[in-house]
C-alpha cells in the first residue's frame, strides 16, 4: 500500500471520528435543548471536554504506535552503531509489504549497519595483516642486526647476513609503500595526472626492467607488443599495474618456464595480456586473488606481502577498466586488462 492511500486511510479515520462525536452531540442536544439553559450549558461543556480527551487519547494512542515507538527503536539503533555496534536488525512496523516512511528508515540503517559491520572486519583484519606483516621483516632485521654484532663471522656468512638485511628491508618498503598507494587510492587523495603516451614503449621498458630476473630464472619471454598504441591516462598508475603482473609472473613461474606477454588495440580498447606457465591456482583462490593481504600460494609468500594485485585492482578501478583471470593448476594463470584509449 503506498504512502498517499494511507494518508488518505489516516484523514478518512479522523473525519469519522470527528463526525461521530459532532452526530452524538446534535443528537443528545435534541433530546435536551428544551431544558434549563443552564443544564443544557453544563452538559455541552462535559461533551466538549469529553470529545476533546478522547482526540487526545486515540492521538496519544496513535503517536505510541505509529511514531514514538519506531523514532525509539530507531534512535537505540543509531546510538548502538555510533558506539562500535552493527549487530542490529530493525523490523517494520507494518511488515515488509506494508512499509512507511519510518519503517524505510529502518531498512535503510539495517543496510547501512550491515555494510559498516563488513568494513569494520576488514578494518580489523587488515590492522591485524599489516602487523604481522611488518612484525615478520622486523623480526628478521633485528635478529641478523644481533648476529652480525659477532666478531666470529667469516666474510662470506656476513655477506649473506647483509643481504638477508638487504631483503627484509625491501620487503618492509615495498609494504609501506604499497599501504601509503592503496590507502590513497581508497580515500581519492591521489588526483590522476592524465596525458597522451605511448603505451607500448611504456611496457617495453618495464619489461627490460626485469630482464635480470627473467635471465636468473632462464625464463622464455615472449612478446607481442603492437607498436605505437597511445593512450590517455595516468603513466604512473598503469606502472603499478604492469610491475605486479610482471613480477607475479616471474615469481610464480619455475625455472625454464615461459612468459607471454601480450598488448592489442581493438578499436577504442586497449588489451595488455600476460600469462606464465606456473603453479596456477584454484578456483577458491581465484575469488580472492584481488583482497588485500591474501596469498593463495603459501610457499612464495617470503616474496610478496599480498597487496600487489588488490594495488593493482584498486588502480583499473580508479581508471575505469577491467582485469580478469583464468588459471589452472599445474598449466598456469592468464591476466587480462582492459583499458580505453581515451
Amino acid at each position: 500500500m503506498s504512502n498517499i492511500k494511507k494518508s488518505i486511510i489516516g484523514y478518512f479515520l479522523f473525519f469519522l471520528t470527528i463526525a461521530f462525536n459532532a452526530g452524538l452531540a446534535v443528537f443528545l442536544y435534541s433530546l435536551i435543548k428544551d431544558k434549563d439553559d443552564l443544564y443544557v450549558a453544563v452538559f455541552l461543556l462535559f461533551f466538549i471536554a469529553y470529545s476533546s480527551i478522547l482526540c487526545i487519547v486515540i492521538d496519544i494512542i496513535r503517536r505510541k504506535f505509529t511514531v514514538d515507538k519506531p523514532v525509539r527503536e530507531i534512535r537505540e539503533a543509531t546510538n548502538k552503531m555510533a558506539k562500535g555496534n552493527f549487530n542490529i536488525k530493525l523490523i517494520p512496523t507494518l511488515g515488509h509489504s506494508n512499509l512507511n516512511t519510518y519503517d524505510l528508515i529502518k531498512m535503510d540503517l539495517n543496510t547501512l549497519a550491515l555494510e559498516l559491520s563488513k568494513n569494520e572486519v576488514l578494518k580489523t583484519d587488515f590492522i591485524s595483516n599489516v602487523s604481522h606483516e611488518i612484525k615478520t621483516p622486523l623480526a628478521v632485521i633485528q635478529n641478523y642486526a644481533k648476529v652480525l654484532e659477532s666478531n666470529d663471522l667469516d666474510e662470506q656468512t656476513r655477506l649473506k647476513y647483509l643481504d638477508s638485511l638487504q631483503a627484509a628491508c625491501r620487503k618492509l618498503s615495498n609494504l609501506v609503500t604499497n599501504i601509503l598507494k592503496l590507502n590513497k587510492l581508497e580515500n581519492q587523495d591521489i588526483i590522476p595526472e592524465y596525458k597522451e603516451f605511448n603505451l607500448s614503449e611504456s611496457i617495453i621498458n618495464r619489461i627490460l626492467s626485469f630482464e635480470s630476473l627473467i635471465e636468473n630464472k632462464n625464463i622464455e619471454l615472449i612478446c607481442d607488443v603492437e607498436e605505437d598504441i597511445v593512450i590517455y591516462s595516468e603513466e604512473s598508475y598503469l606502472e603499478i599495474i604492469w610491475n605486479n603482473l610482471i613480477s607475479n609472473a616471474i615469481k610464480f613461474t619455475d625455472n625454464n618456464g615461459t612468459i607471454t606477454i601480450m598488448l592489442k588495440k581493438i578499436g577504442t580498447d586497449i588489451i595488455f595480456t600476460i600469462k606464465d606457465s606456473g603453479c596456477g591456482i584454484d578456483a577458491e583462490t581465484g575469488k580472492h586473488i584481488f583482497d588485500k593481504f591474501y596469498q593463495g600460494d603459501t610457499s612464495h609468500s617470503k616474496e610478496g606481502n599480498g597487496l600487489g594485485l588488490a594495488l593493482v585492482k584498486k588502480v583499473i578501478d580508479a581508471l575505469g577498466g577491467k582485469i580478469s583471470i583464468e588459471s589452472e593448476i599445474g598449466v598456469g594463470t592468464t591476466f587480462v586488462v582492459e583499458l580505453k584509449e581515451k
